[in-house]
């Protein structure tokens, strides 16, 4: 499907689907053609809403839509496995919102299922496709600041969410860890990698999943990650990076960065800035940018997002939640 437009399918009708379908619409290489809810008056709304032609108040017909090329599952967490299996198992294309699943047994299972039938997969990370990550990442790898030492990240709301609230649900995959966790681990594993030890802390509810929780990771390389989550706090979503030869501070919204300086021993602090073009509100088409780009390609994973390191985040995210005593209905405990 070289050089062609690119028909998406949306699954949910949540706030994310709305941002994201928001920017999809934007793009000129990009058609939303169909939605699907759990029912059929939300899926009308939101087709109302954006203009798509075809609304479903199931999954299984979007699934089977021959006309759809990807599907974008924008469910919350505890619904991934379903909702994107049923596209695979469909034949189509998927991008899945993150955390990609509730743990590493069932992105496994989704990633089997992508390669079994040839079809594109990709966790919906879209901070690593922001075009100030991919440049940070860029300095880093190219040892602009030394040798990595230190990463810090933390991303916290104040709440207070009530008990009812999907991010306390444990039926919903509920707690800090998964909805806003996955950032700063991810950020920790897009610099170094899958660590080899995992320590964790944490505040439970009275339903027993995590209202925040405080991570240390470490590699064989000797450098460290001290991460934090939290719904118990607002916190200034900041980043850094250290290295023997300097430091890379994002001051604020690290995982849609539009700001970071670059601090070098013996030199003046260097700030980079992203172009009006990307700024903060608009990072998430460059998620959708990027499938179009694999699926025009004929790739069934993206570089920046691959499915190895989704993987590898899962299985921190397994461990730390191991860590601090957290499992979801249904799951084995330990994971």
């Amino acid at each position: 499907m070289a050089g062609e437009r690119v028909r998406w399918g949306v699954l949910a009708t949540g706030g994310i689907a709305g941002a994201f379908t928001a920017d999809l619409i934007d793009l000129p290489d990009a058609e939303v053609v169909a939605v699907a809810s759990r029912t059929e008056e939300s899926a009308k709304a939101f087709a109302e809403r954006f203009g798509i032609p075809r609304a479903y108040g199931d999954w299984e017909t979007l699934a089977a839509d021959e006309d759809v090329d990807v599907v974008y599952v924008a469910t919350p967490h505890s619904a991934h496995r379903t909702a994107a299996g049923l596209c695979l198992e469909a034949g189509r294309n998927v991008l899945c919102e993150k955390a990609f699943t509730l743990n590493s047994r069932e992105a496994q299972e989704l990633v089997g299922l992508a390669k079994e039938r040839g079809s594109f997969l990709m966790e919906a990370m879209w901070m690593y496709c922001n075009p100030l990550i991919r440049q940070l990442k860029a300095l880093v790898d190219e040892g602009a600041i030394g040798e990595v030492r230190t990463v810090q990240a933390d991303f916290g709301l104040s709440g207070p969410f009530p008990p009812t609230h999907r991010l306390r649900d444990p039926a919903q995959g509920g707690g800090a860890l998964l909805d806003l966790g996955v950032y700063p681990v991810s950020f920790a594993h897009l610099l170094l990698g899958e660590p080899s030890e995992v320590m964790a802390r944490a505040v439970l509810s009275d339903e027993s999943v995590d209202l925040q929780t405080g991570m240390l990771l470490s590699w064989e390389s000797g450098a460290l990650a001290s991460l934090h989550c939290s719904l118990v706090g607002g916190t200034s979503t900041s980043a850094s990076v250290t290295g023997s030869e300097g430091r890379i501070d994002i001051p604020s919204g690290f995982f849609h960065a539009d700001r970071f300086v670059l601090h070098r021993d013996g030199r003046d602090p260097q700030e980079f800035t992203a172009s009006a073009a990307d700024g903060t509100q608009a990072s998430l088409k460059h998620e959708a940018i990027e499938v179009m780009r694999c699926l025009n390609a004929g790739e069934t994973e993206s570089p920046l997002v691959p499915l190895d390191g989704t993987l590898a985040v899962m299985r921190t995210l397994d461990t730390v939640r191991n860590r601090v005593g957290v499992t979801y209905p249904g799951e084995a405990a330990p994971l």
